[in-house]
């Protein structure tokens, strides 16, 4: 009950916390969301000691004045099964609600996440 209740509240942070960079952790406290807006992209880069080269990414692209195109998920196999993904295409739902922009989703992970959260809000956001 406290992990489901946390979670929440982690969810809660990433909506009233959304700055132009953002910087949020996730329920572990081990990664942290960063949304580059300048290269268009969401990363998660793991704890201290690790290269560049281990950074997680979400890349979109503007295809209209308020529309883009959720393009492609990376992440790398030393953080595979541990919920980056669904981080990344969180915060990008995110982004979505709070700029009120639609999106075109090119990636197959971010299609799969929005079919296993089948939130109203989050397919109103989604141009077929």
């Amino acid at each position: 009950m406290y992990l489901k209740m946390f979670s929440r509240l982690t969810a809660l942070t990433l909506r009233v916390k959304y700055f132009p960079t953002l910087s949020t952790l996730s329920s572990s406290c081990r990664l942290m969301v960063e949304h580059d807006r300048q290269n268009q992209r969401f990363t998660v880069t793991p704890g201290s000691g690790t290269g560049a080269h281990e950074c997680a990414v979400l890349n979109y692209r503007f295809t209209g004045e308020k529309e883009v195109d959720l393009m492609s998920t990376y992440v790398p196999e030393t953080f595979r099964g541990q919920g980056v993904a669904a981080l990344l295409s969180q915060a990008a739902m995110d982004y979505l609600v709070e700029e009120n922009l639609k999106a075109h989703v090119s990636c197959w992970y971010i299609r799969k996440y929005i079919e296993d959260h089948p939130l109203q809000h989050l397919k109103d956001l989604i141009i077929t």
